[in-house]
């Protein structure tokens, strides 16, 4: 097996060899840049599969920036599954977002997504991404497979994003408000292992992945701080504050709002027995484990 994974630097691309190693695969992993056009010269013959990683994420957002989310998330995918299936490669993996949705969560009230929730992203980003799922299943065929990824938050050891944010956040203080809400989540490791097993059977159409488990932010800091080996004080009083004033608040519902993925709605592993529970990736996140 030979995979061509866009983003030489790329977190997921990285872990994702990293992970075929560990489990003994006996295959081929490449990297390939795609901010010059010089993967546009290159054979894309010798690949059994594309996965395609790299992109524009989240950031302060500016009508500015309008263009090159579309261009990069979007059109550029689309030229290189084309010209990926014109080459002959057989499978085609595009790691989308939940961002699709337009969600950020309610705090209080349970938000689940399934198969039939509504497609509504309200960021270039989301946009870019759903537009450029669109694109991608138009180009199936038998013999051009093309599988979407829809992944929350995705975190592990060295992760960026959402994660190392509230990771700066739950080491600042011992005292946190105790809520049980429940987000979707995933380890990148989990993540690894659906992705491997959507190369090995050649899977195709839309997939929301996710950890079998979801997770209260109070018990993300409060597993993240253990790791570290510091006390930490829940407390139901600014749990209850939360609550009732930070309903109108964006980021209150970012960190302490409810958002999941319906579990019969997500990818599931056949040996679901070799899935890192939640203490486990946080403590291989913060290297409190070998």
């Amino acid at each position: 097996m030979k995979i061509l994974i866009t983003g030489l630097k790329s977190y997921v691309g990285k872990q994702l060899e990293k992970r075929i190693k560990e489990l003994n695969k006996n295959w081929s992993v490449d990297f390939i840049s795609l901010r010059e056009d010089s993967w546009r010269n290159k054979s894309f013959q010798e690949y059994d599969v594309i996965y395609h990683v790299a992109s524009i994420v989240h950031k302060k957002e500016k009508e500015k920036d309008k263009e090159i989310y579309y261009s990069v998330n979007r059109d550029l995918t689309y030229q290189l599954a084309s010209k990926a299936r014109e080459e002959g490669v057989q499978s085609f993996i595009f790691l989308s977002t939940l961002a699709v949705y337009g969600l950020i969560g309610e705090i209080d009230k349970d938000i689940i997504i399934d198969n039939h929730t509504q497609l509504k992203p309200n960021t270039y980003y989301g946009e870019s991404k759903l537009e450029a799922e669109e694109l991608l299943l138009s180009l199936q065929t038998v013999n051009f497979k093309t599988c979407i990824v829809r992944a929350p938050m995705i975190y592990g050891p060295s992760s960026p994003g959402n994660y190392s944010s509230l990771r700066k956040l739950a080491l600042l203080t011992p005292i946190f408000p105790e809520i049980s809400n429940s987000r979707s989540m995933i380890f990148i490791d989990n993540l690894s292992d659906i992705v491997i097993c959507i190369i090995e059977n050649r899977i195709s159409g839309v997939k929301l992945v996710g950890n079998s488990y979801n997770a209260s932010t109070s018990i993300i800091v409060k597993e993240i701080r253990e790791a570290k080996n510091k006390k930490t004080i829940l407390s139901p009083k600014l749990g209850l504050l939360i609550i009732r004033f930070g309903k109108r608040s964006d980021l209150l519902k970012k960190i302490f709002g409810n958002l999941t993925y319906q579990k019969d709605a997500t990818f599931k592993l056949s040996n679901s027995s070799n899935e890192i529970g939640l203490v486990s990736s946080i403590k291989k996140t913060e290297g409190a484990t070998k």
